[in-house]
C-alpha cells in the first residue's frame, strides 16, 4: 500500500432514473478529485436507482445493465479523465431476466473494471423470498491496485465479521462499504469501527442520503476509519464529500495521539483451532419478530 487520499461522496439520487443519477455521479466524482485530491472515490450503494426500487425483479432487470454497460461507461470515462479509482455501486443485470445482483464495481484510473463484487449478505427486504428483487453473490472480492489491495463489501455485509476476515486474510488493506443503511447511527458507527479494528484494515464506508422509491430516507454520515478504529473523517446528514489521507504504516501505535507501541496483530494472533464450528448453519438463541429465509446461490 502507498500513501493516498480516499473519499466518500454521499449525495441524493432521483429514484429509478439511472441516466440522471449517473450524470450526477460524474459531477461528484469530479468534485472529489479536484477539491479533495482523492485518488479513491467511493459512492453509496445502488447509486443508479436508489436501494428500494419499488418494482419487480424483472422490471428492475430491464432498467439496469450489465457491468460493464451503458450505466458504467460514463463513470469509466470519468475515472479515465481524472486518473482516479472509483467504487461504483449499482444493481447489475444478471444472465437471465429477473436475475439482478446488488453489485459494486472497482474502476481503475484507465477506465477498466478491475473487479466486481456481488453482495453476499442480502438484507431481508431485498431477498426474493422476502418479496424483494436481489440475487445473492457468493464470493469475497479483493483487488490489487496501484494504491492498495482493496476489498469490496456492501452495507449489510458489515454485520458479518466472517466476510471481512476472509478479505483481510486474502490481503486486503482497505475495505470499502458502500451502503444504504437505515438502522441506527450507533450500529453504523460500531460495525464500521469494529470491522476496521478486527482486521487492522481501513474501512471506507459511504452511506446513502435522501429518499428512494420506497420512500425510505437515508441518513448519510459516511466515515473513514483507520486500522486502530480511529475515525479519520465523518460526514453529516447531508450531501457532502469527506476525504482522508491514508497512512501506509498504520498500526505502529496502539491508540491515536500516543506513542504506546502496538505489539499485537489480530490476524497473526488467531487461534485457528478454536474456530472449528464457525462455518456451519446456526441461528440466534433469540427469536426476531419475523424471519425471512436466507437465499444462497444454487438454492
Amino acid at each position: 500500500m502507498k500513501a493516498f487520499t480516499a473519499a466518500c461522496a454521499q449525495f441524493a439520487v432521483v429514484p429509478n432514473e439511472p441516466a440522471a443519477n449517473v450524470a450526477t455521479c460524474v459531477q461528484w466524482i469530479t468534485r472529489a478529485a479536484h477539491e479533495n485530491g482523492a485518488q479513491l472515490i467511493v459512492l453509496p450503494e445502488t447509486i443508479t436507482t436508489g436501494f428500494t426500487p419499488g418494482m419487480s425483479a424483472e422490471a428492475l432487470w430491464d432498467m439496469v445493465d450489465a457491468l460493464p454497460g451503458r450505466w458504467s461507461e460514463p463513470i469509466q470515462q470519468a475515472a479515465r479523465d481524472l486518473s482516479v479509482h472509483v467504487v461504483f455501486p449499482t444493481y447489475e443485470r444478471g444472465p437471465t431476466r429477473g436475475v439482478v445482483y446488488n453489485a459494486a464495481a472497482l474502476i481503475g484510473p484507465g477506465g477498466d473494471l478491475l473487479g466486481v463484487y456481488r453482495k453476499t449478505h442480502l438484507f431481508p427486504t431485498e431477498r426474493r423470498r422476502g418479496g424483494g428483487w436481489s440475487t445473492p453473490g457468493s464470493q469475497p472480492c479483493v483487488v490489487s491496485t496501484e494504491l492498495a489491495r482493496i476489498g469490496l463489501t456492501i452495507c449489510y455485509d458489515g454485520d458479518f465479521p466472517e466476510l471481512y476476515r476472509a478479505e483481510a486474510v486474502q490481503g486486503a488493506e482497505v475495505i470499502v462499504r458502500p451502503s444504504a443503511l437505515l438502522r441506527s447511527f450507533e450500529i453504523w458507527d460500531m460495525t464500521n469501527r469494529a470491522r476496521a479494528y478486527d482486521n487492522h484494515v481501513y474501512i471506507i464506508a459511504c452511506n446513502a442520503i435522501g429518499p428512494d422509491a420506497g420512500n425510505f430516507f437515508y441518513f448519510g454520515h459516511s466515515m473513514i476509519v483507520d486500522p486502530i478504529a480511529h475515525k479519520l473523517a465523518q460526514a453529516r446528514g447531508t450531501e457532502e464529500i469527506i476525504a482522508a489521507a491514508l497512512d501506509p504504516d498504520p498500526i505502529k501505535r496502539i491508540t491515536y495521539g500516543a506513542n504506546s507501541p502496538m505489539i499485537f496483530d489480530h490476524l497473526e494472533d488467531r487461534n485457528l483451532e478454536a474456530y472449528a464450528d464457525v462455518l456451519k448453519p446456526a441461528r440466534s438463541a433469540f427469536e426476531p419478530a419475523r424471519r425471512v429465509k436466507n437465499e444462497r446461490p444454487g438454492e
